[in-house]
C-alpha cells in the first residue's frame, strides 16, 4: 500500500455551499450580508449534556 498525495488546481475544485439554520429555516451563508457573515464565523459549537450527567472534562 502506498501513500499518494492528490493535488488539485483551483480550476479543478468545486465550490461548497454552506447552509445554516436561521430563525427556523435554512439559508445559504452566501446570501448573508456582511454583518451576518461575521456573526456566523464567530459562532461557537457545543455539545449539550443530558440532565443529571456530570460535566465532561474540557480538553483544548
Amino acid at each position: 500500500m502506498t501513500n499518494t498525495t492528490i493535488t488539485l488546481h483551483d480550476s479543478e475544485r468545486q465550490a461548497c455551499e454552506i447552509w445554516t439554520r436561521v430563525m427556523g429555516y435554512h439559508r445559504p451563508v452566501s446570501s448573508f450580508n456582511t454583518g451576518k457573515k461575521g456573526e456566523f464565523h464567530e459562532r461557537k459549537f457545543f455539545v449539550e449534556r443530558h440532565s443529571g450527567q456530570a460535566p465532561a472534562a474540557h480538553t483544548a
